[in-house]
């Protein structure tokens, strides 16, 4: 498998594709740690701090699905940029005001969520150009960017905390958005995104979510969402009481590991059976591994746990491109992209702002609970939509500069998702 992302990495544009999206994507990546580290830090409640990043998650939320539309509409260079530009100046904005006004903090978050750039959904859209309109490459690419993308989750907590150890949290939010502007104007101003132009769209106000096994994998995502979001509140209010920041760096920065390592064994060899019918199967572990966690051993033990229950969470995610695929309707690519985004962002959210009061009226435990809880839901959904998650659209496309990729494949063939 290494092999097979080495020499994708050698197709021109992808490094640098990669590359600049994930940089891009690091500030909304580390946003919700960011934004409690920064509250607390300003002396604010642990239920101010989840609600902060609960707002900015549902602004977020709110803003990719419009601004993918956007992107398959207009391209990627006039909304990408500028919105990374705005929601970047409303964090710096964040950082200087503070919190001792309560909607002057709202009002940054709100505005920094809503204009957060599509980046991770462009980049999904960009892949079928890049690599020639080959569908077993570009599954190969997905998998690869579910990988990538846990990089950028066990780095992006020990970044902050460094900044934070450094510095102070202000700085921190000033210096992580700096860079993810820098990460936007880099794939923007590249050639793959400069000329990519979605394909052909059926007019239809509803746009991606007119496809109901989409709306099923939306559903699910939406509590895989809340329970990292939990994890998020709940593991600062594990490291208050066993050695503060550093230790919640590091069970943040273990749980992406964890999904790291999970990504690169998924990824070692080729599947066989549907990817819906996977996909349930990746959850239901998923959900498993989530209730160690209420268990609140010590800080190696936790951190253990924390690897523990991102192990399923590539996997889930790299299963769910491809589903994506199969059920998002013609020419809406980004969009559709974006509303996985959009629902798992909810999800977390959601996540925050319950566990937040669960941890206040309850402890600890009270807040992981949450993801335990929410786990399960997922599952419940996956298996409740069987039916609908089994009858793909078919006629939708991955669209790219220069061609498209049929979606998807028949019940029972292989998802090519590894390659060597």
């Amino acid at each position: 498998m290494a092999a097979g992302y080495a020499e994708l990495l050698k197709t021109r544009h992808a490094a640098r594709l990669l590359v600049g999206t994930l940089v891009g994507r690091l500030p909304n990546g580390t946003a919700a740690i960011a934004i409690v580290l920064f509250t607390r830090a300003e002396g604010g409640s642990y239920s101010l701090a989840g609600a902060l990043a609960a707002a900015y998650g549902v602004a977020n939320a709110v803003g990719q699905p419009l601004l993918g539309r956007a992107v398959d509409l207009y391209g990627q260079p006039r909304v990408q940029l500028p919105a990374a530009v705005v929601s970047a100046l409303c964090m710096v904005w964040l950082a200087l005001a503070g919190t001792g006004s309560v909607a002057v903090a709202y009002a940054a978050v709100v505005v920094a969520g809503l204009f957060t750039p599509p980046l991770e959904g462009g980049l999904r859209a960009l892949w079928p150009g890049v690599l020639g309109g080959k569908e077993e490459r570009v599954h190969v690419a997905y998998a690869m960017d579910a990988v990538a993308q846990e990089v950028m989750f066990t780095v992006g907590p020990l970044l902050v905390t460094l900044f934070v150890a450094l510095w102070d949290p202000a700085v921190a939010l000033l210096v992580i958005n700096g860079i993810g502007v820098l990460g936007a104007l880099s794939v923007v101003v590249s050639e793959p995104s400069r000329t990519w132009r979605s394909a052909p769209r059926e007019a239809h106000w509803l746009g991606a979510l007119r496809s109901r096994g989409l709306l099923a994998l939306l559903g699910a995502f939406f509590f895989v969402g809340t329970a990292l979001g939990s994890i998020t509140v709940a593991g600062v209010a594990y490291a208050d009481d066993h050695g503060g920041q550093a230790v919640y760096g590091w069970l943040m920065a273990a749980l992406g590991l964890g999904a790291l390592v999970g990504g690169v064994v998924y990824g070692a060899r080729q599947w066989a059976g549907a990817a819906e019918r996977r996909l349930r199967m990746l959850v239901a572990l998923l959900a498993v591994c989530y209730l160690p966690l209420m268990l609140t051993p010590g800080p190696v033990g936790m951190t253990a746990l924390a690897a523990l229950a991102g192990v399923f969470l590539a996997p889930a995610i790299a299963c769910a491109f491809i589903v994506v695929d199969r059920h998002a309707p013609r020419g809406t690519v980004t969009e559709a992209f974006s509303w996985l985004v959009t629902f798992f962002g909810v999800g977390a959210a959601i996540g925050t702002a319950v566990a937040g009061p669960a941890v206040e009226l309850g402890d600890t435990r009270a807040g992981f609970a949450v993801a335990s809880v929410a786990g399960a839901a997922a599952l419940v959904v996956l298996m409740a939509t069987q039916r609908v998650l089994a009858a793909p659209v078919r006629g939708g496309v991955v669209a790219g500069a220069g061609g498209a990729v049929a979606e998807g494949s028949e019940e029972g063939s292989s998802d090519p998702l590894i390659r060597n």
